[in-house]
């Protein structure tokens, strides 16, 4: 089953799409405010794809069904995540990247990001997906699973432009958890812009800047 999307385009005949994840227990439209704020003027015609995740009960907040791509059963981020409902939404986002190389979008101009869950998913699925992608957008969030990484990790994209920034004063997710995360992919090469910001487990003004002048980088 396809997930259910909210879509919004810069500009008529879209050449870049954009696939952006949201956290846990928001849904699509939350990150829909910020397209306008990226002022993306100049770059060229964009679709961003704002997925609904499934509902799923989150054993983390009482068992509460809730939008989320995966379960979590502590506070361990990364080290007690569930492992079937990560690869489930895996296969779920890939699917859309499938949907918009059918809609006449090269996977090199697909860029996948998202936030908190969402920034998991986006490393989970761009860095594991076997054909080079036009780069990530990483907020707030953690490589999953890491134990299979190593030996799942896409040679297509081991040089993918990735985008990384997070609060010092994230009480969600500890800015210790995301240097870690930092830190192993530098170990394996990857070309990684870091942020770190004056700011709890949300997004500033000043990232919504910093995540513009990467986009227009990208797609230059």
């Amino acid at each position: 089953m396809t997930l259910k999307t909210v879509e919004l385009v810069t500009a008529p005949n879209p050449t870049v799409a954009v696939i952006w994840m949201h956290g846990l227990g928001a849904d699509g439209n939350d990150f829909v405010p910020i397209v306008k704020e990226l002022k993306l003027e100049g770059c060229p015609a964009i679709r961003f794809v704002f997925p609904h995740a499934p509902m799923l009960e989150v054993t983390i907040n009482g068992g509460r069904m809730m939008p989320a791509w995966y379960d979590i059963s502590a506070s361990e981020f990364g080290r007690d995540d569930d492992e079937d409902s990560v690869r489930s939404s895996q296969v779920d986002i890939n699917a859309l990247i499938e949907r918009e190389k059918e809609r006449g979008i090269a996977a090199d101009k697909i860029l996948i990001g998202g936030f908190s869950q969402g920034c998991a998913m986006t490393f989970q699925t761009g860095l594991r997906y076997p054909e080079k992608l036009g780069g990530l957008l990483c907020l707030s969030g953690y490589l999953p699973l890491e134990a299979s990484f190593e030996a799942e990790r896409s040679e297509a994209n081991k040089n993918i432009p990735i985008y990384y920034g997070h609060g010092l004063e994230d009480q969600v997710i500890p800015v210790k958890r995301a240097q870690q995360t930092l830190a192993l992919l530098q170990k394996h090469g990857y070309d990684v812009e870091w942020h770190e910001y004056d700011m709890p487990h949300s997004v500033c003004m000043e990232e919504i800047i910093d995540i513009s002048n990467f986009l227009k980088r990208v797609l230059a």
